[in-house]
């Protein structure tokens, strides 16, 4: 699907330097965060998210390039307590549009939705959200599935300084194929 909409595929790094995150995301993101040193004292983690590994890409390598659409799969960690739809490493499949000339909210959603809808019939699009990560510049988008109980997020997504994009759980999506 992301592909016939003109997204190219991009492999994200397992380790960052944890300021890309704390920079972008804000320092609430540390707790949810698997953190060290390496042997040069280099303060690392494992990737809690994909978007902020983009935003960096849209302000080091891609600040001149306009409307990029990449696409990734790939495992996150986040230090959580396991519980069911919640774990501590996941799979993400992720969108991101880098440098936009124009509003691709809706775009994005109708995109969102098509890929849900591969896995179920049953989910509720919120056109408005406050989303919990600092580097959202205006409301997101999220869609649930209720029948996930209290874990029913499957896609998050909003607008950002350097683009918008949005980030659908893969396992939670798995989850749907055994309600």
């Amino acid at each position: 699907i992301a592909e016939g909409y003109g997204f190219m595929e991009i492999v994200l790094p397992v380790i960052e330097k944890s300021s890309v995150y704390t920079e972008k995301a804000g320092s609430e993101i540390l707790s949810q965060m698997y953190v060290f040193n390496d042997r040069g004292g280099r303060e690392l983690c494992l990737r809690p998210e994909g978007t902020a590994t983009c935003q960096l890409l849209a302000d080091e390598r891609l600040k001149y390039e306009k409307n990029v659409k990449l696409f990734y799969v790939t495992n996150c960690y986040r230090y959580e307590n396991p519980q069911a739809g919640r774990y501590r490493e996941l799979c993400q499949f992720g969108v991101e549009i880098l440098n936009p000339t124009m509003d691709y909210n809706k775009y994005l959603q109708v995109m969102a939705e098509e890929m849900v809808k591969t896995v179920t019939d049953k989910y509720e699009l919120n056109e408005s959200v406050k989303r919990g990560l600092a580097y959202y510049t205006t409301e997101g988008f999220e869609i649930a599935c209720p029948e996930l109980g209290a874990q029913k997020q499957v896609c998050g997504g909003g607008t950002y300084k350097q683009g918008i994009g949005f980030a659908l759980g893969v396992d939670r999506l798995l989850l749907l194929k055994n309600v």
